[in-house]
């Protein structure tokens, strides 16, 4: 009898658990498994539960036995999916905003290891040196093996001025090496860097996708317009992305109104949607150029995809990261969220994001850098990844500041030199046979 109240319980948490993430997350469409099989799992759940509940050594809490299924659940799905407890959920808010505590990396699982997008530009892990793709197998001495992703992210922050201690695996250059780093408070400015270079050629680097971007970019556009500006550099690399909608204004800030910017697609009718240019007086009188790298991601290759495709851009610099995944946050009852894949980008035509990344029209490779990528041919990367870790001697050692010269951006202005004066010989041609 008293199992059966168990399985009772199970089945109406679980229920309730479906039925508050279900409307939230427009999925009531959806089709479901089979009602026999889905019982049976929640019997098996049940059972488990039990179990732990009269015989695990110490007395557990019923919420943390629930919050422990559903961590494990989304980490399941897929490595961008998770269960927010409070306090996490309340971070994922502080972060659209631009001001957070920690090191300043942008980290996803990939292969299963905790891997870095990008180390944010001016953040303590920007100055140590810390590079996309770079793999973080310890934090502090402990090891990152199958640790979950809002766990790792827990352990990465801290009080500001407290030291962090990460264990880096750099696999395009064999080596594992001890950092520590100091930690700060990371307020991210989005737009920077906005001046003109020689030749009239306007700069404008984005660091991340927050909620001011498109207006503080057009403010710099407008400034730079003032000043003389002919051509545009817009530099997104190491920019790990941000909020879709902010992806879309930028866009639209260089392509004519009607034109498609990005369109998601799911497993739900409702997730399927598409994106288009609706700003009235766009920028499309002056020559164009993204900079993308490896650490390049999500909103960032939401930018780059659109203005490539409506051929509005050159894009320069390296195939960008692939993160093109659309993760939805719900709420749910008691402070506490799921951060749930429910769609994948793909560009105006039709290429997915996802793992493939963008592509540059233009590739300039960093000098003596070899940026290294896991494939599917090697299914047992991550045993031997953390293995060649245990078989060395990690080394604590100084890493050195990115350098002031930036040789991927000389060869990029150069490039636009070139495209600004080719388009005036065009120009000059066309005056003389009229």
């Amino acid at each position: 009898m008293k199992y059966k109240k168990v399985i009772g319980a199970a089945v109406i948490v679980v229920l309730l658990i479906i039925s508050v993430a279900v409307p939230g997350m427009l999925l009531a469409k959806q089709e479901h498994p089979p009602k026999d099989d889905l019982y049976n799992q929640i019997e098996l759940f049940a059972g488990a539960v039990s179990l732990i509940r009269n015989n695990y050594v110490d007395v557990v809490d019923s919420k943390t036995l629930v919050y422990g299924a559903l961590k494990g659940m989304l980490m399941a799905l897929d490595s961008h999916s998770q269960f927010l407890d409070p306090e996490a959920f309340k971070e994922i808010q502080i972060e659209t905003e631009g001001k957070f505590g920690g090191v300043g990396i942008e980290v996803t699982l990939k292969d299963g290891i905790l891997t870095i997008i990008t180390a944010v530009e001016d953040t303590p892990a920007y100055k140590a040196g810390l590079q996309a793709n770079d793999r973080i197998v310890r934090i502090d001495g402990i090891s990152t093996r199958d640790a979950m992703l809002d766990e790792a992210v827990k352990r990465l922050r801290g009080d500001p001025g407290t030291d962090v201690r990460l264990t880096i695996l750099r696999e395009s250059e064999h080596k594992v090496f001890d950092v520590t780093i100091k930690r700060g408070i990371i307020s991210v400015q989005s737009v920077k860097n906005a001046h003109l270079l020689p030749g009239a050629i306007g700069y404008v680097r984005i660091v991340e996708f927050q909620e001011n971007t498109a207006k503080d970019l057009a403010k710099a556009l407008q400034e730079l317009r003032r000043k003389g500006m002919e051509s545009l550099i817009l530099d997104l690399r190491n920019n790990p992305g941000g909020l879709l909608e902010m992806s879309v204004r930028v866009s639209e800030l260089f392509l004519p109104p009607g034109s498609v910017v990005v369109s998601t697609k799911g497993r739900v009718k409702d997730q399927n949607a598409l994106y288009k240019a609706a700003f009235k007086k766009p920028y499309l009188d002056f020559p164009l150029m993204l900079l993308v790298n490896e650490g390049s991601a999500s909103a960032s290759e939401i930018v780059a995809g659109a203005l490539k495709d409506n051929k509005r851009a050159l894009i320069v610099g390296a195939r960008t990261f692939g993160k093109g995944s659309v993760q939805t946050v719900v709420p749910l009852g008691d402070g506490s969220g799921l951060r749930l894949t429910t769609a994948k980008y793909f560009t105006p035509s039709g290429k997915q994001i996802h793992n493939e990344g963008i592509a540059p029209d233009v590739a300039i490779a960093v000098p003596g850098k070899k940026v290294a990528v896991a494939t599917e041919d090697n299914p047992d990367v991550e045993d031997e990844l953390f293995d060649y870790v245990n078989e060395k001697t990690a080394t604590a050692v100084t890493q050195p500041a990115p350098v002031a010269s930036d040789g991927q951006l000389d060869e990029a202005v150069n490039l636009m030199r070139g495209i600004v004066a080719y388009g005036a010989l065009n120009k000059h041609e066309a005056r003389i046979s009229k």
